[in-house]
């Protein structure tokens, strides 16, 4: 049976590098690309027997690890890669410990890459070489908000988000096709798991979940 790795990431011209890496690593596996977390979500959801997910941290959607810690909350048995920008080894160690099998930087070579989603697909957890070893020594920054969040449902998830962007429960509403009063229910919902009492202290909470914005070698990410 031929297996199934989606793709997460919102740069065409690297989702076409990473097909290509798939497309050596597993010759006969379907892929499947997406840009978004929403759109990510719909993928897992219509490929509930998916292999791998390789997500960049920085799409629509996400607010830097949560849309990691979310599919890990979600998907516990589908392993998740992270590919970025960024070479921080605090990125790195924050990665692992929210869950992620692997973590490849954008800058590794397309041999690197197939090597990783080979090792990865085998029950590995990769690292680029030298990595283990200095992240393991390192303060964890596993939160107990990761927790939380990871306990979120799909659709929770999406208005949490939203929230984040600051649209009204109006908007939230319309753009995914509920009433108002079922949004109100989500958000008090979120709230309740989050352990916050407003929209403020939801926001203020979810980034935690931000990579450093002061650091500058994630442009790109």
């Amino acid at each position: 049976m031929a297996q199934t790795i989606i793709v997460a990431d919102d740069h065409p011209l690297f989702r076409a590098a990473l097909k290509q890496a798939v497309s050596q690593a597993v010759p006969d596996a379907e892929t499947v690309e997406v840009d978004s977390i929403k759109a990510l979500q719909a993928a897992v959801e219509s490929h509930p027997d998916a292999d791998l997910v390789l997500l960049d941290l920085n799409m629509p959607g996400a607010h830097g690890f949560s849309g990691l810690v979310f599919m890990r909350g979600q998907y516990p048995g589908l392993p998740v890669v992270v590919v970025s920008g960024s070479e921080e080894l605090q990125v790195m160690r924050r990665s692992i410990d929210y869950g992620a099998s692997g973590f490849i930087p954008k800058s590794a070579p397309l041999p690197t890459i197939t090597e990783a989603i080979q090792d990865v697909l085998e029950g590995d957890v990769w690292l680029p070489d030298g990595v283990a070893d200095k992240i393991e020594r390192m303060h964890s920054d596993a939160t107990d908000f990761s927790e939380k969040l990871a306990s979120l449902t799909p659709q929770q998830f999406r208005v949490l988000g939203m929230l984040a962007e600051g649209l009204l429960n109006k908007q939230i509403a319309y753009d995914l096709d509920v009433s108002e009063a079922t949004i109100k229910a989500h958000i008090t919902a979120v709230f309740r798991k989050l352990g916050v009492r407003n929209r403020t202290q939801a926001v203020i909470a979810i980034q935690q979940m931000e990579i450093d914005p002061s650091d500058q070698s994630l442009s790109g990410s």
